[in-house]
């Protein structure tokens, strides 16, 4: 993909530059201001639209170049469906549509019309988030590109409007979304040795230039908390672990937070019980929970969301060197509950049992959600297309499963119950870090919840949808920065709900 920084917006009577792109529904029908714009061309359209069979089906696409009675080099129609059937996702697709038919341009006009009229100003913004989403490539190791890439030239593309002002508005929120899920992206794509705990703590400590407060806890600290569980992770690397502990105060003083938690394990080999080499390459990306984190941080700040968020992160490396843990330790986690280790490759679990227990002790938010790349079984249970929820509140699981229909970042509830626990009964600890391999995604969050008290809490299993998952029309990319817009959207709803 080119390089598409440059999205603006400009009235409907500005003169279109470069590729002109344009809607319209299964009717072949066009809006009122758009078919002023194509004038005798919109004949041409339907007589290229039957000689390609093109039925203006949801992001579908009609690309016509040299259009007689334009200006424009290439016209590109971007179908839409049925007009009284498009959903905020559908134009955040038709976004990304649209940046997939940008090779070689040099700027683009679109007109944000739909067949029932101008697109409204939220449309306009999700229009130009899918852009730039679309747009992301990581490519900053590659010092040669193959003849047949993409020029990395910058694209200017500018959105026709009917309030330019509105758009911009709308849009200034929405970008810093998107600079957050970016951000997620570049951090679960990054090699494990670019990014490993202290440069990902470091990485995290650049919010503060945005006003997020962040502390980072290294190896002593966390000895002095009894973060046994943590540790026990860690020790088996060179590389020291740490914790990072992110606020952003845009609320109310005082106000209690909510809090994100995300696991960060920068590498896993599984440590001492080793995973098969096949595909561990692809364990650089067991911190996608933490590099959503991280990116929500960057978004709230971004956007001065008005409310008191806390999140934290716990990073580690699971290597199997002569002093990692082995199966058949105890450590004692920061709660003081004690910990069997059966499997060392259940190591998430163990790192996210400090984590949520120290920001629920020294938070006491109103509810939290962590976020972990946890396990396999859950890609059994629900493939690439959700994460598995679980919780032990309704409320929250609600609000979740709704934020994720309207953000198109999909959640599904899992069943949890204490008879689940039985099988995470140690005979020699509190508790075992794994039991058998049926059920594994809800014996993992069972034992998670042993950690949050009656704290509100939600647990989502994201290893199916924040790496490797097949490429949309918005990501292409193999980390997608799955969360951001989820997280952000629920404390957006949250609050406006609290008003």
């Amino acid at each position: 993909m080119p390089d598409t920084d440059k999205v603006g917006f400009v009235p409907f009577s500005a003169a279109a530059r470069g590729i002109l792109v344009v809607f319209c529904d299964d009717a072949l029908k066009f809006g009122a201001a758009t078919l002023k714009g194509l004038g005798d061309t919109a004949a041409v359209v339907k007589r290229a639209a039957a000689s390609s069979n093109f039925k203006g089906k949801s992001a579908s696409t009609l690309d016509i170049l040299a259009p007689e009675g334009l200006k424009a080099g290439r016209l590109i129609v971007i179908g839409t469906g049925k007009a009284d059937a498009i959903k905020e996702t559908d134009v955040l697709k038709f976004g990304g549509v649209l940046a997939g038919k940008m090779r070689g341009a040099e700027a683009v006009t679109v007109m944000a019309e739909l067949p029932s009229g101008a697109m409204s100003a939220e449309q306009a913004a999700s229009l130009a988030s899918g852009v730039l989403l679309r747009a992301y490539a990581f490519d900053r190791y590659k010092t040669k590109k193959k003849d047949d890439d993409d020029k990395a030239t910058d694209v200017a593309v500018s959105i026709a409007v009917s309030d330019v002002a509105a758009a911009k508005k709308a849009f200034a929120a929405d970008e810093n979304v998107v600079e957050g899920v970016i951000l997620a992206r570049n951090l679960v794509n990054e090699p494990p040795n670019v990014l490993f705990p202290v440069e990902f703590a470091r990485r995290a400590s650049e919010l503060k230039k945005l006003g997020v407060a962040v502390e980072v806890l290294d190896i002593k600290a966390m000895e002095k908390l009894g973060m046994g569980a943590l540790l026990g992770v860690s020790q088996g690397s060179t590389q020291p672990g740490r914790m990072v502990i992110m606020r952003w105060n845009g609320g109310k003083k005082g106000e209690q937070p909510v809090a994100f938690i995300g696991k960060g394990v920068t590498f896993d080999t599984g440590g001492i019980s080793i995973k098969p080499s096949g595909s561990m390459e692809d364990m650089k990306g067991d911190m996608g929970g933490a590099a959503c984190v991280v990116g929500l941080m960057h978004a709230l700040a971004g956007r001065k969301a008005k409310c008191n968020v806390v999140g934290a992160i716990g990073i580690v490396e699971n290597m199997p060197d002569g002093n990692a843990q082995r199966p058949g330790d105890i450590v004692t986690s920061m709660s003081g509950q004690t910990i069997e280790i059966i499997n060392t490759d259940a190591e998430g679990r163990l790192v996210l049992a400090d984590v949520l227990w120290y920001v629920k002790e020294k938070f006491k938010p109103k509810f939290m959600v962590d976020l972990a790349t946890l396990t396999g079984a859950i890609l059994v249970a629900l493939g690439t297309e959700h994460a598995g929820l679980f919780s032990n509140n309704d409320e929250l699981s609600e609000r979740l499963y709704a934020v994720g229909q309207s953000t198109g970042e999909k959640v599904w509830r899992l069943r949890m119950g204490p008879e689940y626990d039985k099988m995470m009964d140690s005979q020699f600890a509190d508790m075992k870090n794994a039991g058998a391999r049926n059920g594994g995604s809800i014996t993992a969050a069972q034992f998670l919840q042993r950690f949050v008290g009656d704290t509100p809490w939600a647990h989502l299993d994201i290893a199916g949808t924040a790496m490797g998952a097949p490429k949309t029309e918005i990501n292409q990319s193999w980390g997608s920065g799955y969360g951001v817009r989820l997280l952000d959207r629920l404390v957006s709803d949250y609050y406006e709900a609290k008003k």
